[in-house]
């Protein structure tokens, strides 16, 4: 059984790091076979990419170190619940697993707006698991918008 509080710190270590580009802070990390094989944060802001979210980074640093786009036996750890093109591109990744910290009823698509990994329609279906130190993750964003308002 993975420890999903203990990389899920990890990916809010990332999250905490995006704030020092003014970006919202959103961690990942991706993890296969028991370590953490690419990391990133929002970058959004910092590289002027509207697709700089965490999960495309972090995504796209782990079918580098694994040598090919198929991301099976990963787990991709981030601290907000992904929206539609991140929750997308773990399906297309086929990723076995998404745990996120805080959910987002705005823009969430693993549950809040639309459940994309469990669309039975699709080719491939991440088990999703939120909740996993929600309560940090969400303080963190309360705090990062309070601060700009």
């Amino acid at each position: 059984m993975p420890d999903d509080a203990a990389f899920m710190r990890e990916a809010l270590a990332e999250a905490r790091a995006a704030e020092s580009h003014d970006d919202v802070p959103i961690g990942a990390v991706v993890v296969k076979d028991g370590r953490i094989i690419a990391r990133a944060r929002n970058r959004r802001e910092a590289d002027g990419d509207p697709t700089a979210h965490a999960e495309i980074l972090a995504l796209r640093d782990a079918a580098r170190q694994v040598g090919f786009w198929r991301l099976e036996g990963c787990t991709l750890y981030v601290t907000l619940e992904p929206c539609f093109m991140c929750a997308g591109a773990c399906v297309n990744a086929r990723v076995e697993r998404i745990v996120f910290a805080a959910t987002d009823p705005k823009a969430g698509a693993a549950g809040s707006l639309a459940d994309v990994p469990a669309d039975a329609r699709l080719n491939h279906n991440p088990e999703v698991i939120g909740g996993v130190l929600a309560d940090e993750a969400a303080a963190l964003l309360k705090a990062f918008f309070a601060a700009r308002r």
